[in-house]
């Protein structure tokens, strides 16, 4: 990922990261509130040897005594130290219990001993430490006190008595409040990272250049009154999103430089993309522009253009392929005239068959004869075949994405589809695009902007 695209996931989930961040410093918050404060009180011992006035002993006795110093420290958390500290203070605890709460420490280069005791208690804290720097001297003196009688070379005295601490040094409000904040925050990013990382779906103009180099032709945005309202184009032709379709019939028109035949199978890889109601509105939009236009509902398997457009919807394409009916009596006339519609008519049992077959070839190349555009709204190609029968004999099919629904497996798999069977791919229609958020700034491109606040849910 690069810098743009954590910048993106920052954008996307930052009501996630926040929420996050708030629970840490809220975690953080309670625990400081409920934990128990505790005291720190410390007493220092310093240690010294005796030896003569010679410079050479007295060089000796200073590296004799900071070598035991730290076998003096690590001495104090031992029974024969903390025993007698429980016996004077009349402690109810084991002498590995108040070893937990009593350390020691030498620094480096010192002959001196730093004896720290821990308490809820703070006077209590203050009366460990100097007990515990008292019984550490009596039990250096009777250790290193040989057994001759002779006077011990080891002296040990208290330097520093601890005092009553006025703060607690835990917990430390601000600092657990912080490590709240700061954790709360990287399990935030972390967990939209992963959620971005991990999700398939194509949700913008760079997740489909990351599939695939097939140019992207239009984009239509989000509306969630798209299915009260699927005819845009004639509903409210001076909408932002009415405009995205008249963008998409100019880019198509731009693919006609060449002297292929102007039909199109419009589909996509899964249902509920918005193939139907592109088709529908694109349409609309090439006869609005004074085009002859016929647009054929060849999904025989659920049709949807008949309700879109308000016709008879019996008799249609299945019905002329089987010769039961001529496209003269099943084609019908939408709008002021420059729009033909031909409806899927009867749902038949194979339908794969008959939109494979000659008859439905030589349908194709007669209308192409008649018409400047010819629309073919052909089933998801993933489910079944149909669609991608269709566009081996078309100019190239038109491949409608769905942002935030088709997954990058299903639209290589859809692209896979057409390949095997040679079709030609005119270009890709991403729909449902966003008009707010990381996500919709590629719908600027393709129409007014997401600035307009208008969108389409063109789901079939």
């Amino acid at each position: 990922m690069e810098l743009r695209d954590y910048l993106r996931v920052l954008r996307k989930y930052w009501v996630l990261i926040v929420a996050l961040a708030l629970v840490g410093i809220g975690v953080a918050a309670t625990y400081s509130i409920v934990k128990t404060p505790e005291y720190s009180s410390s007493a220092k011992v310093f240690v010294s040897t005796q030896s003569s006035d010679n410079v050479q002993e007295l060089a000796q006795g200073n590296t004799f005594t900071q070598q035991r110093v730290k076998t003096y420290a690590d001495l104090v958390s031992t029974p024969i130290v903390l025993l007698p500290v429980i016996g004077t203070l009349q402690l109810n605890i084991t002498a590995g219990q108040l070893a937990e709460q009593v350390t020691a420490s030498a620094p480096l280069d010192t002959t001196l001993i730093e004896i720290t005791a821990m308490s809820p208690d703070p006077v209590l804290a203050a009366e460990i430490a100097n007990t515990t720097a008292e019984s550490l001297t009596n039990a250096v003196s009777k250790i290193e006190t040989p057994e001759d009688g002779a006077s011990s070379p080891v002296k040990l005295t208290l330097v520093q008595q601890a005092d009553v601490p006025n703060a607690p040094v835990s917990p430390n409000v601000p600092l657990n409040i912080a490590l709240g904040l700061l954790i709360g925050l990287a399990l935030g990013v972390g967990f939209a990272v992963l959620k971005e990382t991990l999700d398939t779906r194509i949700r913008n103009e760079r997740d489909v250049e990351g599939v695939t180099d097939i140019p992207l032709m239009g984009g239509i945005a989000f509306d969630p009154k798209a299915r009260q309202r699927p005819l845009i184009v004639q509903a409210d032709p001076k909408s932002p999103r009415a405009e995205s379709f008249r963008s998409l019939r100019t880019n198509l028109q731009f693919l006609d430089v060449t002297d292929q035949p102007r039909s199109y199978v419009i589909t996509s890889s899964i249902q509920s993309e918005g193939k139907s109601t592109t088709a529908a509105n694109l349409a609309i939009a090439l006869a609005d522009a004074g085009h002859r236009v016929v647009l054929i509902d060849a999904d025989l398997r659920r049709p949807k253009l008949a309700n879109y457009f308000d016709i008879e919807g019996a008799v249609g394409l299945s019905d002329v392929l089987i010769r039961r009916a001529s496209l003269d009596d099943t084609i019908q006339p939408w709008g002021r005239g420059l729009l033909q519609i031909l409806p899927a008519g009867a749902v038949p049992p194979n339908p794969s068959e008959l939109l494979g077959s000659v008859t439905m070839q030589k349908l194709i190349r007669g209308l192409e004869q008649q018409f400047d555009y010819v629309l073919i709204d052909a089933p998801p190609l993933l489910p079944v075949t149909d669609g991608a029968l269709l566009a081996r004999h078309t100019g190239g099919a038109l491949v409608v994405v769905a942002a935030g629904r088709t997954h990058k497996n299903q639209l290589k798999g859809a692209i896979e589809s057409l390949a095997h069977v040679n079709a030609s791919i005119a270009g890709l229609v991403m729909t449902m695009v966003p008009t707010k958020g990381p996500d919709a700034y590629g719908y600027a491109r393709y129409g007014y902007g997401a600035g307009y606040g208008y969108a389409e849910d063109v789901k079939k």
